[in-house]
């Protein structure tokens, strides 16, 4: 899908190159503060940018995090749109300190997907997953079972990136899309799954098992 071999997101390259020329600049002006401050927000830039590798579980039945963050929902709702039925819903927040490269929480098949064109909540915020922009995934897993996980723009993000189209195979922790500058990951499990993760742990994408799929 999106086998980057640099230690930052693609999507990151222009804004990083972008910052360092104004830090050159600033510099070969002899603006010394003005250098040191676009100095520090290039190297931000590239920070928030980062993208390390991961190591995912073997488990063919567990669910990894899409998303670096903090769990801030974990309970049962009703999803309208696909699963129409009551399901298990794990939501992530992203702060702009998180690494914000989203990867897939199994393998499988793509089925369908959604954009909805919404608000800019804060993202931490439960209405969040229904008012902001947003980006969904519809998938079968290999075991056929079937999920949703969700991008949710937040406060100040205001591009979000997904690689997959429709009937694209997806492997588990693969790379599959970012958010730039704060935001949020739902996933919607079937409800019989196990699930691991409580309100206010957190979660490394690739590698933190959140639920297990019976």
């Amino acid at each position: 899908m999106n086998e980057n071999t640099l230690p930052v997101a693609r999507e990151g390259v222009p804004f990083i190159g972008l910052a360092a020329f104004v830090t050159l600049v600033f510099a070969l002006l002899d603006w010394g503060f003005l250098a040191f401050i676009a100095l520090l927000l290039t190297l931000f830039v590239v920070y928030f940018f980062r993208d390390p590798e991961r190591h995912c579980p073997s488990d063919d039945g567990a669910v990894i995090a899409p998303a670096d963050g903090k769990v801030v929902f974990v309970g049962d709702v009703m999803e309208e749109r696909f699963l129409k039925q009551e399901v298990t819903k794990v939501s992530i927040f992203m702060s702009v300190f998180d690494v914000h490269v989203n990867r897939a929480p199994c393998s499988g098949k793509v089925l369908d997907l959604y954009y909805n064109k919404g608000e800019f909540l804060n993202a931490s915020l439960d209405k969040a997953s229904l008012q902001n922009e947003q980006a969904g995934i519809f998938m079968q897993t290999d075991t056929g079972h079937k999920l949703l996980f969700v991008q949710v723009a937040g406060l100040v993000a205001r591009r979000i990136v997904s690689y997959p189209k429709i009937g694209d195979i997806l492997k588990k922790a693969e790379r599959y899309g970012l958010i730039r500058f704060g935001s949020r990951a739902d996933i919607y499990l079937p409800k019989e799954s196990d699930v691991h993760v409580g309100i206010g742990d957190r979660t490394v994408a690739g590698e933190t098992v959140i639920g297990t799929l019976k």
